[in-house]
């Protein structure tokens, strides 16, 4: 794959010095160690290795990834193999997208309390779905759910919200039988839309109670729980955006979906299109528009772009993606294999890869083709962090 000619790590590497002495004092370290990161991804910094063509010697250097999972090009192989895991998960069911998003008012307090706020998103969206799914008025069923977070709008402004990806019906209580939807339709999104609110709201006034949300700035008044209390009250009678999209066209295409969505950063390199010490100018799409014509490209200043994306950093050791329900870690393995009996389902594939190895004794196949002859390209030689790659011939080479 071609490099893009404009990359964040490029815009990071030219102004990202300067804006960081220009704001110090106000990056966490947890910024601190993207930028850097995203700074010095694939370059000789990190080290790397040497691949050299099984037939015609060509030799091609490689170098390591920084394997941030805010780097626009690290995402890509993460993504496959995580991909890979989930395609023993789908059901031979209809599958539906459900997307939760925060109110402005509300992602004003998230943004500073990221880890809480961020949390019980997951937590009220996901019993939201449950307690709903349970309701024998509804479907009467346990159902699971695999949920992604995204912080951020097609501009790099701050707008969370969850994706939830959820097969079409659940198991019944006794746990024999699978209640399926009905055809194209999973839930009443305004009884899903009010008790996400009430959940949500509740949750986080005792979070405020327990002194686990904090406040500066514009918002430090907040730290009143008797003002915080009637900050919040507009929220409770106005409506919460819940979207409920149309159901996939089968499990390929969730599969398809999730590849694309699960490991997003704010913005790929490949909206990208010109920077330089004033702007950077990318794509973007307005939402506002209902016709097609909805791409535009926005101008930012570098320094306003660089805090934009700096905003969608991740607390350390955040979970951005959950799984829910039956789809649940620890019991996902049985659950689905009682649903596939329930569903008359073929026996789970055996997906094991081999680990089929070609070229010389001792050489580790680097998953690349010769660009000259279209060869097998193998690892010859690895370097570490500062340090350059040594000029020589494929031992095979040699013993010629």
């Amino acid at each position: 794959m071609s490099r893009p000619a404009l990359e964040v790590a490029d815009i990071f590497r030219a102004h990202g010095p300067a804006w960081r002495r220009a704001n110090a004092g106000h990056l966490s370290q947890a910024q601190l160690k993207v930028m850097s990161a995203i700074e010095t991804c694939r370059t000789a910094v990190l080290g790397g290795h040497v691949a050299a063509c099984t037939k015609c010697g060509h030799q091609h250097v490689s170098y390591n990834s920084c394997r941030n999972r805010h780097c626009p090009k690290c995402q890509g192989a993460t993504a496959h193999h995580w991909m890979q895991a989930r395609v023993s998960d789908l059901l031979p069911v209809e599958y539906f997208h459900v997307v939760f998003t925060l109110p402005a008012t509300i992602a004003k307090i998230a943004l500073q309390n990221k880890a809480a706020v961020y949390d019980l998103l997951f937590k009220a969206s996901s019993r939201t779905l449950l307690t709903i799914a349970a309701d024998p008025k509804h479907l009467g069923a346990t159902i699971g759910m695999t949920s992604v977070l995204h912080s951020w709008g097609s501009a790099l402004t701050h707008h969370p919200h969850v994706h939830i990806i959820v097969p079409g019906g659940g198991l019944s209580p006794c746990g024999k039988h699978w209640i399926a939807c009905r055809p194209g339709f999973f839930l009443p999104v305004r009884v899903v839309s009010r008790l996400f609110r009430r959940l949500f709201l509740e949750g986080l006034m005792a979070l405020s109670r327990s002194g686990n949300l904090a406040f500066f700035g514009e918002l430090a008044h907040l730290t009143s729980p008797d003002i915080f209390k009637n900050h919040l009250a507009p929220l409770r009678k106005t409506a919460w955006v819940v979207y409920a999209k149309p159901p996939f066209g089968g499990p390929e295409a969730v599969l398809a979906y999730l590849s694309r969505y699960t490991h997003r950063v704010a913005i790929p390199n490949s909206r990208l299109v010109s920077a330089d010490a004033e702007r950077v100018a990318f794509r973007w799409k307005d939402y506002r528009i209902r016709n097609r014509n909805r791409q535009k490209v926005m101008r930012l200043e570098t320094g306003e772009f660089i805090r934009r994306f700096l905003t969608h950093v991740l607390p350390p050791g955040f979970h951005r993606i959950r799984h829910t329900g039956f789809l649940a870690n620890g019991i996902r393995r049985a659950r689905l294999e009682t649903i596939r009996l329930l569903l008359a389902a073929e026996a789970q594939d055996d997906r094991e890869a081999s680990d089929d190895k070609t070229g010389p004794p001792d050489e580790q196949s680097s998953g690349l083709t010769c660009p000259e002859c279209g060869g097998s390209m193998v690892v010859i030689e690895t370097f570490e962090r500062g340090q350059t790659p040594k000029s020589r011939s494929p031992p095979w080479k040699t013993a010629a």
